[in-house]
């Protein structure tokens, strides 16, 4: 009776205890310190995931640019990392108990507790006080390490947590989201207009291109736009740029898949070498153009080897003759980059956009200045 009753309150204990881990709360228990600029602040710029909801595993950083910006997880730190590049020591986190903001380098990170992982299997979680990280342990289980250590993981299962996450979003997210959708949103919705999730959830809730809808159902809409609706719209188009999914714009070092309608390429010969290079609009492959060594070590990247050049027409999306295009500068339109050399296939495209979007002025290639690239870079 008394074995039976010892093992009897050992599984109570595990059961609660387990119970425990999964209750472990991740939301923001008082009010969230939201560093991003505008409205798209809620969220974070990689995933879309509401901060608040995810407010004691957030980090927050800045970009080379020093762009502020704050992400739901380390790992989608760790995404912002290896496709922009962060300020090494901007890099801080939300301390899991007392939901401060701390360097991160200085932090004690629990891996591989019981508690959810956010964006990954493993979760990862922050505290300025060893004795705290330890406290934590005890509960939920794992280990103490350093932020290195912590964000060495992520970066390794970071295609394998993409992965798992994507085959997630096939099965539920995507298909709710598209319901959703074609119920209660504006149908004409171009998400290549936003530059990042964040900023297209913060275009459907507070300029109302949907009906009002909960966190968890506008989350669903807009990856369903960003993340289906952008590349099935645009998958279909035959003749467009093709862009491989590592491919990443020597100049800004973007991802350009990210960016179709903005896509263009420079194929380059010399011998047998051969080699191609892909940008996220023509501002950035033209400031390749004129000084490719610029931008790092491109022994191939000489004009005389150019041997191709293609851009995205804007308004047929297929792939056209980047020598032979007519490009709007300074319109209402921006790209990935701000302001764009807007290349169309016929001049009579190029004066309709202009007149409709404000340009400035209508630019054959030949005529574009590398002064007048960089100064696209400004406001004026």
């Amino acid at each position: 009776m008394i074995k039976k009753t010892f093992i009897y309150l050992i599984l109570v204990t595990l059961f609660v205890f387990n119970l425990d881990a999964k209750s472990f709360n991740k939301k923001a228990t008082i009010e969230p310190v939201l560093i991003q600029d505008g409205s798209e602040k809620h969220w974070c710029p990689v995933c879309g995931n509401d901060i608040k909801k995810f407010y004691k595993t957030s980090h927050s950083a800045q970009l080379q640019n020093e762009t502020s910006r704050q992400y739901c997880s380390i790992r989608c730190l760790a995404s912002d990392m290896q496709e922009y590049g962060l300020i090494d020591n901007s890099i801080r986190v939300i301390d899991a108990k007392t939901q401060k903001s701390i360097d991160a380098k200085s932090a004690f990170y629990v891996v591989n507790s019981k508690a959810r992982g956010t964006m990954s299997k493993v979760s990862k979680l922050a505290f300025a006080l060893e004795i705290d990280a330890l406290a934590f342990v005890k509960k939920y289980n794992g280990k103490v390490v350093d932020f290195q250590t912590a964000l060495k993981m992520a970066q390794d299962s970071l295609k394998l947590d993409t992965s798992r996450v994507k085959k997630t979003k096939q099965k539920k997210t995507y298909p709710m989201g598209k319901k959703i959708f074609e119920k209660k949103c504006d149908q004409d919705i171009d998400p290549t207009d936003y530059i990042e999730i964040n900023e297209l959830k913060s275009e459907l809730k507070y300029e109302k291109l949907c009906k009002p809808l909960k966190e968890k159902h506008l989350h669903s809409v807009a990856l369903y736009i960003w993340e289906v609706k952008q590349f099935g719209d645009l998958g279909e188009i035959e003749g467009k740029v093709v862009v491989k999914e590592d491919e990443k714009c020597p100049v800004c070092g973007m991802f350009t898949y990210k960016y179709p309608r903005w896509a263009a390429q420079i194929f380059y010969e010399e011998g047998s070498n051969k080699r191609h290079w892909s940008f996220d609009g023509v501002k950035d492959l033209m400031k390749f153009y004129f000084d490719a060594q610029r931008w790092g070590n491109y022994p191939i990247a000489k004009r005389d080897n150019i041997v191709k050049i293609l851009v995205t027409d804007y308004y047929s999306q297929k792939a056209i003759d980047g020598t032979k295009a007519f490009y709007v500068i300074r319109s209402d339109i921006y790209g990935p980059m701000g302001h764009e050399l807007i290349p169309f296939i016929n001049e009579e495209d190029a004066k309709s956009f202009k007149l409709d979007h404000l340009g400035k002025k209508i630019i054959a290639f030949k005529d574009i200045k590398e002064e007048l690239v960089y100064r696209l870079d400004s406001d004026e």
